[in-house]
């Protein structure tokens, strides 16, 4: 049932293929300053958690969740974060383990499951609030909504759900954005993720076998060999099979929002499941025909981008 059929994102003109509404967006959006508070909070496992408030004495408050390799002071992060700390919410945005200013503490890093952690910023930020929403982009979309879809305790003060962007198939994304035109993209994260783990390596040599670095050149060999295994999965495809928030969204109980644009390079067919969705009472998907990943750039550049705007509107309509 709940498919929304019509959207209203329109992309500007010069931004005419979803590559340059991916990349332009992440390059060349600016972010204005806001008045973050840091506070760092402990995880059951003797790591650590950096988090960033935007406080209006509010009751309630919105938790944001980054992609892949992204931190809490991303363009996307500030939009959303400043749009709904100007209409009046608390915002939380989270830095994952190794994302923030300094590498944290145990072998492990962050990953697309990793809801032991998004549990430990909801559980940690409730007692403060009446109502609580999650957003997530990319990976954090997948985040959110297999959290949402779990088995486990939650506060019922959490009330909806978004992600934006979201890889919902892991492994039949993880093989898309590795390959033809789309594979800029995973050359760009997989930099990142191999210096990690040479900075990782140096306080845990038993732990990281920097030897085969050398062998990894697409996303699902960083996977087989240190997502997974690190992580307490078999390889990539243990890891993917586990964590696919696809296979999750029947069990989410409360209203959520998939905002995923049908010309996102990053995604996959499986990414838009349309007959899914049409028995879903929850879980409302809204595809439009553009926006790139993690794009859908206004066309007036001051104008606000219209994912906050869409965000915005699923959160405050009633429901």
């Amino acid at each position: 049932m709940p498919i929304v059929k019509k959207t209203e994102y329109d992309h500007p003109r010069w931004q005419f293929n979803g590559h340059l509404q991916t990349i332009i967006p992440s390059i060349f959006r600016t972010s204005l300053p806001l008045p973050f508070e840091r506070e760092r909070v402990n995880t059951p496992d003797g790591d650590f958690l950096d988090l960033d408030w935007l406080k209006n004495d509010a009751s309630k408050l919105v938790i944001i969740s980054h992609g892949l390799e992204g931190n809490t002071r991303r363009p996307y992060m500030i939009g959303m974060a400043r749009h709904f700390f100007l209409n009046g919410f608390d915002v939380l945005s989270w830095n994952y383990r190794g994302c923030g200013e300094e590498m944290n503490q145990k072998p492990i890093f962050y990953h697309s499951g990793a809801t032991y952690d998004l549990d430990t910023v909801v559980t940690h930020a409730e007692p403060k609030y009446k109502e609580i929403y999650l957003i997530g982009f990319s990976l954090g979309g997948n985040l959110t909504l297999k959290y949402l879809g779990e088995l486990r305790n939650r506060t019922p003060k959490i009330k909806k759900g978004i992600g934006i962007s979201v890889p919902l198939d892991l492994e039949s994304s993880s093989i898309k954005i590795s390959t033809g035109e789309n594979i800029i993209y995973a050359k760009r994260f997989l930099r990142t993720l191999k210096q990690k783990v040479v900075l990782k390596a140096q306080k845990f040599p038993n732990d990281i076998p920097l030897g085969i670095l050398r062998n990894i050149k697409t996303l699902k060999d960083f996977d087989d060999h240190f997502t997974g295994p690190l992580h307490g999965f078999d390889d990539a495809h243990d890891y993917y099979e586990k964590n696919s928030s696809l296979k999750f969204l029947d069990k989410i109980e409360v209203p959520s929002l998939i905002l995923n644009a049908q010309n996102d390079p990053f995604l996959s067919e499986k990414c838009f499941p349309v007959s899914l969705g049409r028995k879903l009472d929850l879980v409302w998907m809204e595809f439009p025909r553009t926006g790139g990943h993690v794009g859908f750039s206004p066309r007036k550049r001051e104008d606000i981008y219209w994912s906050e705007k869409r965000a915005f509107e699923f959160i405050t309509r009633d429901r």
